[in-house]
């Protein structure tokens, strides 16, 4: 016999990414519209096993839709990582009279989520990371208005480069993923582009480039470093040791997780945020809800955790293309 959903719990767990709002927002507002009572949980999945919650309805996610960070707060939970941490979350659930619980977060959250519907709680996840590396989707919810942040900012430093006739070297956020770096590099056109998904040749990779840079006529050269790929101080200073040239240095760092998130970011929420809903009111739960090719899909949980991404070769392949004439960017 299939389960009725009467009241289901929603939180936000591991970093935070804009549009986690908007998704909270989808989830309550299409909650309401069937009927089910929805729960916030604050501070993720340790806010379940302290029973830190509160009652949402459409007027309580009013305004929120273009807020960055998340109403919900978010905490990452050792405690829940333990058999007793989660049989605590499991007791807040009865106690609270939860009948299913929407995760919205990256690999760690959907990690936790499997654990607790493995205690008989059915569970949905939503990806939200700016790192983009979530392996069963497309897209996670965040990344767009992330590399925009970037670029306005390497935009920023690219003016007084150009007026001093210097190199910069800035580090952008990602984990051990280069999405963001490749993204963002292609589109502020840097002269290089380190990424943790390639080993570093520092010879070819940097020096040659700015060098060749250098003779085809730029007076002002732009390196875009992947968190996961080194850190940008270190390459600065081999950079200056090995053809005298003094970059300045920028860690861009949690600027790209705050901000207005963007319309793809808010679209994208809303629809997975609905869709997360629709899963738990129709017994479709412990799954993921994934965009592929466009279209918002649900991925069985297990599966979901064990896929991997790659970089997008054509991508990277665009990127090689362009450092070749890095020069003229």
């Amino acid at each position: 016999m299939e389960k009725t959903i009467k009241r289901i719990g929603v939180l936000t767990s591991g970093g935070d990414a804009p549009g986690m709002n908007a998704a909270i927002r989808a989830v309550v507002r299409t909650a309401v519209s069937l009927g089910i009572d929805c729960v916030g949980i604050r501070r993720g999945w340790q806010g379940l096993i302290n029973c830190d919650f509160v009652q949402l309805n459409n007027e309580g996610v009013a305004h929120i839709l273009n807020r960055g960070g998340t109403m919900l707060y978010t905490a990452r939970s050792e405690e829940f990582m333990t058999e007793a941490g989660r049989k605590r979350a499991l007791s807040s659930c009865k106690m609270l009279g939860i009948d299913g619980i929407v995760a919205i977060g990256g690999d760690g959250t959907f990690r936790g989520a499997l654990e607790l519907s493995q205690l008989g709680i059915p569970v949905v996840g939503v990806p939200a990371t700016i790192d983009n590396d979530i392996g069963c989707s497309d897209y996670t919810i965040g990344f767009d208005t992330a590399c925009n942040t970037a670029i306005e900012c390497i935009d920023k430093l690219r003016d007084t480069m150009q007026a001093h006739e210097r190199c910069s070297v800035v580090e952008v956020m990602g984990r051990n993923a280069g999405n963001i770096a490749l993204y963002v590099g292609i589109a502020v056109g840097a002269t290089s582009v380190l990424l943790p998904e390639y080993e570093l040749d520092f010879r070819k990779d940097v020096i040659e480039r700015i060098q060749n840079a250098r003779l085809a006529g730029s007076t002002h050269f732009m390196i875009v470093v992947a968190e996961g790929a080194g850190h940008a101080f270190d390459i600065g200073e081999r950079i200056e040791r090995e053809i005298g040239m003094k970059p300045r240095v920028t860690v861009l760092g949690y600027l790209q997780r705050g901000g207005i998130p963007n319309a793809r970011d808010r679209e994208t929420a809303t629809r997975m945020g609905y869709r997360a809903v629709m899963a738990l009111a129709e017994n479709r739960a412990n799954c993921v809800i994934a965009r592929q090719k466009g279209d918002v899909v649900e991925v069985p949980i297990e599966d979901a955790l064990t896929m991997k991404r790659g970089l997008n070769l054509e991508r990277y392949a665009v990127l090689e293309a362009m450092q070749g004439v890095a020069a003229i960017s």
